[in-house]
């Protein structure tokens, strides 16, 4: 080994000990923001940078902000201390918690509810009219980290012996009613939520400025049971101070005008409540009365 190249390693090593000294929410050590990629990447970037901004204002902290390219790499990220906080989908806190410890903090609101449903969406010229119809055709799915958009609509199928003919990962609600709208698949699975000001506030809502006559195009023909909102997932050992500045800016984030828009078009979030683990509890035992495994189902 060369000097000079010995002079590198310790170079390099230095400086990796120098920011693991670093505390937390500092610039060289900010707090990892992650979001899970359910809706347009960009849209939630943008969103996610004002989220960013407001935190750091309000706590004196940095953050930093990601959106990987799944669900998993989320969840994963939740157990190498890669994120320090995470934008869960349900399934995904409810993985996240029973691999990795990560515990919820805030329960999302969505037009004053905290729970939600999934919904199977067909194309109008599918012949799909129920859920039994689904029997032989093409199911476009979210994500298999997606509560309304995998767990419980394909464990609906799975309890009424209903197999289609093929499967797609879309990679989010958005690309599921695309490839309903355009027919790659004849039915999807996606969040559904009750009607504002006598507007569907559906996975459908996501694409209507681009594609105006999407419902027009795309049916709803059944639904899941509710499900626990989204949540706002702290990872295991993350220091309890810091986690009630984030917590206490959230909530007042969501109650700044400015604040409801990005939350808005972030995940069509309306609000937080503060929440545990115990109002997940419904997801598990549905997964038990299912004999279903929640590793497994992710597999």
């Amino acid at each position: 080994m060369t000097r000079r190249f010995f002079l590198l390693l310790v170079s390099l090593f230095l400086l990796l000990t120098s920011c693991s000294e670093q505390p937390l929410g500092s610039k060289r050590n900010p707090i990892k923001l992650y979001f899970v990629p359910s809706m347009e990447a960009n849209k939630i970037i943008t969103s996610a940078e004002a989220i960013k901004t407001y935190l750091q204002k309000e706590t004196g902290l940095y953050f930093s902000v990601a959106v990987p390219t799944s669900y998993a790499a989320v969840i994963e990220a939740m157990g190498t201390d890669e994120a320090d906080i995470a934008f869960l989908a349900t399934f995904a806190y409810v993985l996240a918690h029973e691999k990795y410890n990560a515990e919820v903090a805030l329960t999302t609101i969505r037009n004053d509810l905290s729970s939600y449903r999934g919904q199977f969406v067909a194309n109008v010229n599918s012949g799909i009219n129920k859920i039994e119809d689904i029997e032989g055709k093409v199911i476009a799915y979210t994500d298999a980290a997606s509560t309304s958009g995998y767990l419980y609509p394909s464990a609906i199928l799975k309890q009424n012996n209903i197999t289609p003919k093929g499967e797609i990962m879309a990679g989010g609600h958005p690309q599921v009613i695309l490839a309903v709208y355009e027919g790659t698949a004849d039915v999807g699975c996606t969040f559904w939520s009750e009607e504002h000001e006598g507007k569907p506030k559906d996975a459908r809502n996501s694409v209507e400025e681009t594609y105006p006559d999407v419902y027009d195009k795309v049916k709803i023909v059944g639904f899941t049971d509710w499900i626990p909102n989204d949540t706002v997932t702290f990872r295991d050992k993350f220091p309890k101070e810091i986690k009630e500045k984030v917590v206490d800016a959230l909530l007042k984030y969501a109650q700044d005008p400015e604040g409801k828009k990005e939350l808005q078009a972030l995940y069509n979030v309306d609000g937080f409540i503060k929440s545990t683990d115990n109002d997940y509890d419904i997801v598990r035992s549905t997964l038990e009365t299912l004999g279903m495994d929640a590793n497994e189902l992710f597999k």
